[in-house]
């Protein structure tokens, strides 16, 4: 399975700007210097500190060093290990909320943490805002050139990260248009990704469509396409491939792929259509 959508890099296909490694913020920095002080006052190394937080010693050097966006499980543990009197908690609550963002996605993420709507169509892969760590996990693993285990766990951590928007952000509209066949693959990799994607079609801001593979044309063949609109109401649009991606503002550009958005939402299989085939699938699993 090839590597696929938005992560530490965090692009969909989940590959870093140039295939770097991501980029840290002051915010993250700060943190982890905070978390290291506190370490030593406490007269704990790495070593000693690690077990008792239940992470890797790797881990927690990539936190200290700003590198790695803090679970909050790790926060609440190391917030008691090290008797901080709540300066970890409160410190976490300012960090950066995109850890590890390649820099061709920097400005897309921030549009899309404050997006009315977002609306999103994948014919490579099962979206990242839909994927379970499981399959996430896959994805990653399979990436070339291979990622050691560090940075995997980094990139589920933006994932997971990145996926908070879709219950923090009840009144942004979410539309995904996802190709059947990749649906099918998915779930053939990932057992909890049909239930997963079919939970979170429930809720009442999230509308999942399949583009049925009888369908032979539609109007997105072109490739996968994310268009959002920001508050102000102001579209924009960022397409993504193997290693690199590309902010849309141009008007005209935006305007064209909303138009064959438009156009696939009446050529997909309507919500009602797509969740018995999803359940279907769910099933025959």
């Amino acid at each position: 399975m090839a590597a696929g959508d938005s992560g530490i890099a965090v692009g969909d296909n989940g590959r870093t700007a140039n295939g770097t490694e991501p980029e840290s913020s002051d915010s993250l920095k700060t943190f982890g210097e905070v978390v290291k002080a506190l370490r030593r006052r406490a007269r704990l190394t790495q070593e000693q500190f690690a077990p008792q937080v239940r992470y890797s010693v790797p881990t927690v050097a990539s936190i200290e060093q700003g590198r790695r966006f803090p679970p909050m499980d790790f926060v609440d543990r190391a917030e008691e290990v090290l008797d901080a009197f709540g300066v970890l908690r409160g410190a976490a609550k300012h960090l950066s909320r995109r850890p590890g963002i390649a820099s061709w996605f920097r400005q897309w993420a921030q549009l899309e943490a404050e997006a009315v709507n977002l609306y999103t169509y994948e014919c490579r892969l099962v979206p990242g805002l839909l994927q379970t760590e499981a399959y996430a996990r896959a994805l990653f693993s399979e990436r070339l050139p291979p990622l050691g285990d560090e940075q995997i766990e980094e990139r589920l951590t933006a994932r997971t990260e990145r996926q908070r928007l879709l219950r923090e952000r009840p009144n942004t509209a979410f539309s995904f248009i996802v190709e059947e066949h990749v649906l099918r693959r998915g779930a053939e990799a990932c057992a909890e990704l049909l239930p997963s994607v079919l939970a979170l079609a429930e809720l009442r801001n999230i509308e999942v469509q399949v583009m049925p593979q009888s369908r032979v044309t539609h109007a997105g063949l072109d490739g996968p396409i994310r268009l959002l609109e920001t508050p102000d109401n102001k579209w924009f649009a960022y397409c993504e491939g193997q290693e690199s991606g590309q902010f849309i503002s141009e008007p005209k550009v935006v305007s064209m792929l909303h138009m064959r958005y438009a156009r696939m939402r009446s050529q997909a299989l309507s919500l009602e259509e797509s969740g018995g085939l999803l359940r279907r699938m769910r099933g025959a699993a």
